[in-house]
């Protein structure tokens, strides 16, 4: 914990501005409610997961003042789940093994989702979310959300990247 003071907070305005953007997102009721990603803290996880990995996606292979960027707005999401582990009464020796299976969470989910994306496979990429929100369910609204995620990636795609790490970033509407 005293360690924590002599780390360097690579967050700024923008690096906030974004991360909020992508929780606010990931946040909207349809997800939950019309396309049946579980309303649960891991629903809730996962789907800021899936915004966070089309953000680097966009911004992966940019210039190192823009991968710094993708890093201060990771290191930022990884602060605010132990914060969140931590509301939720995780005791202070768990949270480290918590926060490093949610990693793997992240990177399996994200490397899966690229990869089924650089390939343009509608297919693969509901096949992963499916596997990862929805439990293998066959009934999941997983084609609404592949579609969403294709989308997304395009209009992120339009944007500039000195937008995006200036703190200005447009998600669509998923409805």
């Amino acid at each position: 914990m005293i360690l924590n003071l002599f780390r360097k907070n690579t967050a700024n305005e923008a690096v906030y501005a974004v991360y909020a953007a992508i929780v606010a997102q990931s946040r909207r009721p349809i997800f939950y409610a019309q396309w049946g990603v579980p309303d649960t803290v891991t629903g809730r996880f996962d789907m800021i997961c899936l915004h966070l990995a089309l953000v680097f996606r966009r911004l992966r292979a940019e210039s190192k003042p823009v991968s710094q960027f993708s890093q201060a707005v990771f290191d930022l999401f990884f602060k605010d789940m132990d914060r969140s582990l931590r509301e939720m009464g995780a005791g202070d020796l768990s949270v480290p093994k918590k926060i490093q299976k949610m990693g793997n969470l992240f990177y399996g989910l994200m490397t899966s989702l690229n990869e089924a994306m650089d390939r343009g496979d509608p297919a693969e990429v509901e096949d992963v979310i499916r596997r990862n929100l929805f439990d293998g369910s066959p009934d999941a609204a997983a084609d609404r959300l592949t579609g969403y995620l294709f989308a997304e990636a395009e209009r992120l795609e339009r944007q500039p990247t000195v937008s995006i790490i200036g703190g200005k970033i447009e998600l669509g509407d998923p409805a």
